[in-house]
């Protein structure tokens, strides 16, 4: 009987354990399937067509901006020194209703919803509005960003950027997957986009439209003050018909 228990426990010899590692040919396949599942899907294009227009219509409400913010610009640069507009980001009011943007509104809808679709979401009992849309500009004397951050009780979120260069800021994308990010090795090549890339980030340049789910979550690095940055912003929502048919009553 005590025989049989020491042999029960007896530890594997370092050549037992090569015989049964995953570099041996043996007893087990060489190569194993990989299917991805979970993915985060980002879009873009380049559609410059709107730009031009765009920007003329955006000028008055970023001004609008800028005065809402001198009051404080003016506060701070008086108590602690003045570094003009350094630091701030101009964010406009609603876009929504101006008719200037009701042909790129149209575009955002359309796509939002096919999107979704395109993502194996059913939308037969949904309808998509655009719920926000702005106009924002960075400081002129640098400084302007965003942190990271999500945006909430949407379904897609996105981007068009009106004045941009290789010398302005830039949108960051990160891995929504908490329990990855709390685990991250160190990467091999930060240069390549791998499963073990935890960040993405895309050129701003102007005509460039990004779309993404609004879980994603982003942020802008710290635009230096070289050019101007400008884009407008949006949300999308996939609302229940039941809930717009009972709110139009």
């Amino acid at each position: 009987m005590k025989k049989k228990q020491k042999k029960a426990r007896k530890v594997k010899t370092q050549k037992e354990f090569d015989n049964i590692s995953c570099g041996s040919a043996k007893a087990f396949p060489k190569q194993l399937g990989r299917a991805d599942y979970f993915k985060c899907p980002v879009w873009s294009a380049d559609e410059p067509s709107f730009v031009d227009d765009l920007n003329k219509a955006s000028d008055k409400y970023i001004e609008a901006a800028k005065k809402t913010l001198k009051k404080d610009i003016d506060k701070r640069n008086k108590e602690f020194g003045d570094k003009k507009d350094m630091g701030h980001v101009f964010h406009s009011t609603t876009l929504m209703g101006d008719p200037n943007f009701l042909d790129l509104q149209n575009y955002i809808g359309a796509t939002s919803h096919n999107l979704l679709d395109e993502m194996g979401f059913d939308l037969t009992n949904h309808q998509v509005f655009i719920t926000e849309m702005w106009v924002q500009e960075f400081a002129k004397n640098g400084g302007g960003h965003h942190t990271l951050h999500t945006h909430w009780n949407g379904h897609i979120s996105g981007f068009y950027f009106l004045k941009a260069s290789e010398k302005t800021s830039r949108p960051i994308f990160e891995d929504p997957r908490a329990g990855n990010v709390m685990n991250l090795l160190p990467e091999k090549d930060r240069s390549k986009i791998t499963y073990a890339s935890s960040q993405i980030n895309y050129e701003a340049k102007p005509g460039r439209m990004i779309f993404f789910p609004s879980y994603m979550p982003h942020q802008y690095i710290v635009d230096m003050g070289y050019e101007p940055f400008r884009f407008i912003h949006w949300n999308c929502q996939a609302i229940p018909k039941g809930a717009v048919q009972w709110n139009q009553k």
